[in-house]
């Protein structure tokens, strides 16, 4: 995790209900800190006892990977979803990108657009890539290349998305804070990402409720998939794609100012972020 204002965060480590301070090991959970083995550094020390423990209560949980120099996302990757947004579902990767500056904290509120009246809610699985990755060859090795999960929140402004874009969706997806991560980054050997179950409420009311077992392109498929088409890097940040129960769907109301979004992925933590005009200071 990190924790503290935003731009001050610091690393920590909770395991078993405690909190550890990471200090001693490294400034913070970016890509470096991924690359050099940093969750197997992490993991001896906790067991050497060699982290001094903290207290966190009250204060601030900033997103738990430090701003990504990459945040890669995959679209309509749940034959559901694909459906109540009018399409067939892809027989192959749909991508688009998220600006990094998208990425906030699992608490932390959502800033609508000015003059935006279509923003709605995704919760997806996020993989955090953990190891350069070009042209992978195998699923085996996708697997190798992966950090760890988080939630994540692919806030998104439809107009802008779908009818101003000309079929460039990044446009409808790239405001600031239109990328709640976390609360917490659990490490890949710790997490089955092929039965996870994912849901999301607005106000306290039931959205969407599935699995990543109903993923077209799975976990190692993504990876795999993408490497052949972008170099990753340790750090960046792949959001796997959403499944139905979105307002697109014309079920539901867009978010307004002073709603309040809830989501999780069991075993990853759950957020929640509070809507605000583009007025009010996020």
């Amino acid at each position: 995790m990190r924790i503290g204002a935003i731009g001050s965060e610091r690393p920590v480590v909770r395991q078993g209900g405690t909190t550890y301070a990471l200090g001693v090991l490294t400034r913070d959970i970016d890509g470096a800190f991924l690359a050099g083995d940093g969750i197997g550094r992490v993991a001896r020390a906790l067991a050497a006892g060699e982290l001094p423990v903290v207290s966190v209560e009250g204060e601030r949980v900033g997103a738990p990977i430090a701003r990504p120099a990459a945040v890669i996302c995959i679209g309509q990757n749940y034959a559901a979803h694909a459906a109540e947004s009018g399409s067939e579902p892809p027989g192959e990767l749909i991508i688009f990108f998220k600006h990094p500056n998208t990425v906030v904290g699992a608490f932390d509120d959502v800033v609508i657009p000015p003059g935006a009246e279509k923003v709605d809610w995704e919760v997806e699985l996020g993989v955090v890539i953990g190891r350069t990755a070009s042209r992978l060859s195998s699923r085996d090795e996708a697997e190798a290349a992966i950090a760890g999960y988080v939630v994540c929140n692919d806030v998104s402004e439809r107009e802008h998305q779908l009818v101003t874009s000309l079929g460039q969706w990044s446009k409808g997806k790239t405001a600031p804070t239109f990328c709640p991560v976390g609360p917490v980054l659990v490490p890949a050997d710790e997490v089955d990402p092929g039965d996870l179950r994912l849901w999301s409420t607005v106000n306290g009311e039931p959205r969407q409720d599935s699995t990543t077992a109903d993923l077209i392109f799975d976990v190692p498929a993504i990876v795999l998939g993408l490497s052949q088409h972008v170099q990753l890097e340790p750090g960046d940040l792949i959001c796997t794609g959403t499944p139905q129960g979105v307002a697109l769907s014309g079920r539901f109301p867009y978010l307004a100012a002073g709603d309040v979004m809830e989501m999780g992925v069991v075993g990853l933590g759950q957020q929640r972020s509070r809507l605000v005009g583009a007025s009010a200071r996020a």
